[in-house]
């Protein structure tokens, strides 16, 4: 059974840091693209960054650039995401995300096979 498990969510203050963690098991994922979206309370979930197996290739959403990064370590299937500067406008819940080729790093919802249960992120200012 494939599982992917997030945590180092939590109640911050902008301009400060957080960095997610997203361990996977059942199934390696060091050969396939690895993802993360947030989403908040009626919205739809929107993507956040992707990153290829190898490292080589990384996405990010303009409003993240420059503040977030999304970094692996294939030998642990673990996948972070290191968030600086955060603004309330990052408060979501943030979800990690694996992709089952290593021919694409695709960037939309349904591209996805498996998902994490999701981490709460809070920002005040």
């Amino acid at each position: 059974q494939v599982q992917l498990v997030e945590s180092g969510g939590g109640l911050v203050q902008a301009g400060t840091s957080l960095r997610l963690s997203c361990v996977a098991s059942g199934r390696t994922f060091s050969n396939d693209p690895m993802a993360w979206f947030r989403q908040t309370p009626g919205k739809e979930r929107e993507f956040v960054a992707a990153q290829s197996w190898s490292g080589g290739d990384t996405y990010y959403v303009d409003s993240v650039k420059g503040r977030f990064t999304i970094f692996r370590n294939n030998p642990k299937n673990t996948v972070y995401l290191q968030m600086n500067s955060l603004e309330p406008e990052d408060t979501a819940v943030y979800y990690c995300a694996a992709h089952t080729s290593w021919r694409s790093l695709p960037t939309g919802v349904n591209e996805y096979a498996y998902w994490g249960q999701g981490t709460q992120v809070t920002v005040y200012s």
